[in-house]
């Protein structure tokens, strides 16, 4: 296992596809008063383990990829977007002791989980045939986004583990959408759900950021620290309205855009 340089302060993360320059908007507010002060959060130890050295997937993440500094620019990203700064005393991140990440063979993209023996230390398995099959042209791009959404999932909370796994994956991709991470094919459109997950929801979050301000997504995430999730309540605490009357709002701004 190889062994990754600790978290320093970084600046954020940039992509050839980034169309708005609005997702950039909280990097941009925060990067001066985190710059001195992100050596205070955590930081956690960082590994490299790799199944196939010789699996075309390996090679691609390798020659595109350095790790050492991919990663730990991710975590400061998701950081100052989820916990402002170490001295905010309205965000507590999570005491995650390390993460290590995984280059195997298996179906799928990616996914997270934490130790059996040590919850604070977490697993970010991600697929090398998923990687050798990304188009050429946006690989580096496609791989960071990736990553950042799975760091996500190693640093949020999760309501005492009663949130809806729709919220969960909508706020890591609400990160990656911020970090100017979003692929080609995400898209705003009408959905029937709220917690549809991934971009959908990433994009209602989006929203409810917009609308009520620079913190939102964070105040979000403090809550499913604090309290067990429970809709009929969690969201009226938050906005004094439930989500479906806040979703019928974003849907309504959705159709007036003609999407």
């Amino acid at each position: 296992m190889t062994q990754l340089p600790k978290p320093t302060s970084l600046p954020p993360s940039s992509s050839p596809n980034t169309t708005n320059a609005n997702n950039l908007q909280p990097h941009e507010q925060t990067q001066t008063a985190t710059t001195s002060t992100a050596a205070a959060f955590p930081s956690p130890s960082l590994n490299l383990r790799i199944t196939n050295l010789t699996h075309p997937g390996t090679t691609l993440f390798l020659s595109t990829t350095n790790p050492s500094i991919t990663i730990p620019r991710a975590i400061n990203n998701l950081l100052r977007l989820l916990y402002n700064s170490p001295s905010d005393p309205s965000t507590h991140p999570p005491p995650t002791s390390s993460v290590t990440l995984i280059l195997e063979d298996f179906s799928g993209v990616a996914y997270t989980v934490g130790s059996p023996t040590d919850s604070n230390a977490k697993e970010i398995h991600f697929s090398q045939s998923y990687i050798s099959h990304i188009d050429r042209s946006r690989l580096a791009n496609e791989i960071d986004g990736v990553l950042t959404h799975e760091l996500v999932h190693c640093f949020q909370y999760n309501g005492r583990g009663n949130a809806p796994g729709g919220l969960i994956e909508g706020i890591a991709d609400w990160v990656r959408l911020r970090c100017g991470l979003a692929p080609p094919h995400w898209k705003q459109e009408v959905k029937d759900n709220w917690d549809a997950g991934y971009q959908h929801t990433a994009y209602f979050l989006d929203y409810l950021e917009r609308r009520f301000g620079n913190g939102t997504v964070r105040r979000i995430n403090e809550k499913l620290r604090v309290n067990r999730y429970d809709e009929r309540v969690f969201w009226p605490e938050l906005f004094a309205q439930d989500v479906k009357s806040l979703f019928a709002d974003y849907t309504r701004t959705l159709k007036q855009q003609g999407l």
